[in-house]
């Protein structure tokens, strides 16, 4: 080692160079908002590009191809019934990519018309129920005491019957169809939303943030809309986006056991159904729905995953 290193300092070896004023105030790291931060976490993750490109390729063949294929969903072929993949009719050349059904029915025209009522009745119940347990559940957290006794009473006597069974019995109540399937979904679904809202809204509504302006005579309404609702947004997005594959199977599960969209009307789970009954003939008529269904619920799924990983503090690594 040298030896003028180990020498002893003294005060007159250093010089006072003074701050750095040229790169004091420098920012080291951009500002960035809480939004446009989750959204670069989600793009970096590529399971949830995947899922995303999937979901989108589904949507758009759901309202594209039903209107532009050589055949419509309910248009039967009785000289050509249950033929196997790129089947070529023979006499206008069109070719069944997914064969036909029993009934001489184009598979992929009435997948993908199948897919359109699926995803409707899924994105529609599901609105339904963030709107009702978003102000439920609002009302419940904020105002509290007797009234939020009073209104998770209510959710625990709906949660403690079985939620089929609810369903089930509206289904066989009402006129079977698109429009019944959503308000028997709505009418149960939302007791999930309500309950997460009303836990979040418990936990922020002693912040400082709200008693400012409860101070400044900001109505319940305006605090709940304005102040407390975008600070729970994010976790709202996060429990939507897991509740649209819950949907899904609730409406295949029922018109598979014959209580949801009434014949000749197409859906993936009435497609299963009649896809079951010809299995061992046809093994293709149950696969591609149930492929279609896997696809667009594991799909969400792991959307609303790789969501709560970008969005949720907490969880960020």
């Amino acid at each position: 080692m040298d030896k003028s290193f180990n020498e002893k300092r003294t005060k007159a070896d250093f010089e006072w160079i003074g701050p750095d004023t040229e790169h004091a105030e420098v920012i080291s790291r951009p500002s960035i908002s809480y939004w446009k931060d989750g959204f670069t976490r989600l793009s970096r993750n590529k399971v949830a590009m995947v899922c995303i490109t999937l979901l989108v390729i589904i949507l758009l063949g759901a309202l594209i191809i039903p209107e532009f294929a050589p055949y419509t969903m309910s248009e039967q072929h009785i000289t050509h019934t249950s033929k196997g993949w790129m089947f070529t009719d023979p006499i206008d050349g069109h070719v069944h990519i997914f064969g036909t059904d029993a009934l001489g029915r184009d598979i992929f025209v009435r997948i993908w018309s199948g897919a359109r009522v699926s995803m409707f009745i899924a994105f529609t119940a599901v609105a339904i129920n963030f709107l009702i347990g978003v102000i439920y559940g609002g009302i419940a957290g904020y105002f509290g005491g007797m009234v939020d006794i009073i209104l998770m009473r209510i959710v625990e006597i709906i949660n403690g019957i079985p939620y089929l069974m609810i369903v089930i019995l509206l289904m066989t109540i009402m006129k079977p169809g698109i429009k019944t399937i959503i308000i028997a979904y709505a009418a149960v679904g939302w007791t999930g939303m309500a309950r997460l809202v009303r836990g979040q809204i418990v936990g922020l509504k002693e912040q400082e943030f709200v008693i400012a302006a409860k101070a400044m005579g900001a109505s319940p309404a305006r605090i709940i809309a304005k102040h407390l609702f975008p600070n729970i947004l994010s976790v709202v997005i996060i429990n939507i986006t897991l509740a649209i594959p819950s949907a899904i199977f609730t409406e295949a599960f029922l018109s598979f056991i014959g209580l949801g969209v009434p014949i000749p009307g197409a859906s993936w789970g009435t497609m299963a159904n009649e896809g079951v009954r010809v299995f061992q003939q046809y093994p293709i008529q149950l696969f591609v729905p149930a492929i279609f269904i896997s696809t667009a619920m594991l799909s969400f799924n792991l959307l609303g995953d790789a969501l709560r990983d970008a969005f949720d503090p907490k969880l960020r690594r």
